[in-house]
């Protein structure tokens, strides 16, 4: 006998992958700002573990008040001047004691929010850009502290109550859904993360003709927004409800599904696992397909012809995956 169980597929990852050019841009962009912000602060080459992780915290609460979906910390910029200087600092290299970085701060991250360590070349000077999410539900905290930007200072959160009563409204009255996936996105990154095709298919609509036309209607429903110059904000929604491929839109992936075949009807003996890789409503078909030929089937002899029919009705099946 075989038992099988849906879940989220959750695990450690890092948000989604940046080309040298992307870095390059976003590092001229923000070092262009007339100074540093509640979710921007600059370094040399202080790289102090437990002053990253506080910044980690400080910078991530700033976002959310700010409005922001990404905090950075960067590496290699003289703070007085606002200039590239390059920096020593290499966080893939760096260890507390024989664990790296980058897991010794996750670890004593509450809630742990993804960040991630970028290394970028700009004219021959070595930066580094620490990209880190928003907090979302409840304050960042780093070694048991929530920490909050106060001008270009870092405080902690309970000696400034009433900035720590504004950053509970804000968490609160932000729903996941429409916190962004990914922002500064062109019209054809848009049309080549998300699967519009199924969007169409699954809201029985014709499909537009025009790269605008298919944009304005993901628009309408709130899976996208218009960022102005040409740019989208992919909206979690419009993510993982449609994306061609999780994993593109960083910790979304931790929510892809997983189905784990076990044996019998515990759950001690994993003979088999699945991750899916589709957002929600495009790969829903096939996750139940998937399950289906998992399942036990009977041969039913009709008039003439034999046919093959599960012993579960697809619909008891399409119940369950929705439930879970």
């Amino acid at each position: 006998m075989l038992g099988f169980f849906v879940v989220p597929f959750i695990k450690r990852i890092r948000i989604m992958s940046r080309d040298q050019e992307y870095l390059r841009s976003l590092a001229h962009e923000l070092i262009a700002l007339p100074a540093e912000t509640g979710w921007l602060e600059f370094k040399h080459n202080n790289a102090e573990p437990q002053e990253i992780g506080e910044y980690i915290s400080a910078l991530s609460n700033s976002a959310a008040l700010d409005g922001k979906s990404h905090a950075y910390l960067i590496w290699g910029v003289d703070d007085g001047s606002y200039t590239f200087v390059g920096t020593d600092f290499s966080p893939h290299k760096k260890k507390i004691g024989n664990e790296e970085l980058e897991n010794w701060l996750l670890r004593q991250l509450s809630p742990k929010i993804s960040f991630h360590f970028y290394s970028v070349t700009l004219d021959e000077l070595a930066i580094v850009i620490l990209e880190i999410d928003r907090a979302f539900r409840h304050p960042v905290q780093f070694s048991g502290s929530a920490y909050i930007r106060i001008g270009s200072y870092k405080k902690r959160l309970k000696d400034f109550p009433e900035k720590e009563r504004q950053l509970w409204r804000v968490l609160d009255d932000t729903p996941f859904e429409m916190l962004a996936a990914s922002e500064k996105v062109s019209s054809d990154e848009v049309l080549k993360l998300l699967d519009f095709a199924a969007y169409f298919d699954l809201l029985n609509k014709p499909l537009p003709n025009g790269r605008d036309g298919i944009l304005d209607a993901l628009a309408s429903d709130r899976l996208i927004e218009a960022m102005g110059g040409g740019y989208w904000r992919i909206f979690n929604l419009g993510a993982i409800l449609f994306a061609k491929k999780l994993s593109d839109f960083g910790n979304l992936q931790r929510k892809a599904v997983r189905v784990i075949v076990y044996q019998g009807t515990g759950r001690v003996t994993t003979l088999r696992e699945q991750e899916g890789a589709r957002g929600y409503a495009a790969g829903f078909e096939g996750l139940i397909g998937f399950i289906n030929n998992l399942l036990p089937i009977n041969e039913v002899i009709g008039q003439a012809l034999r046919k093959s029919v599960s012993v579960y009705p697809e619909l008891a099946i399409r119940e369950l995956v929705c439930t879970k």
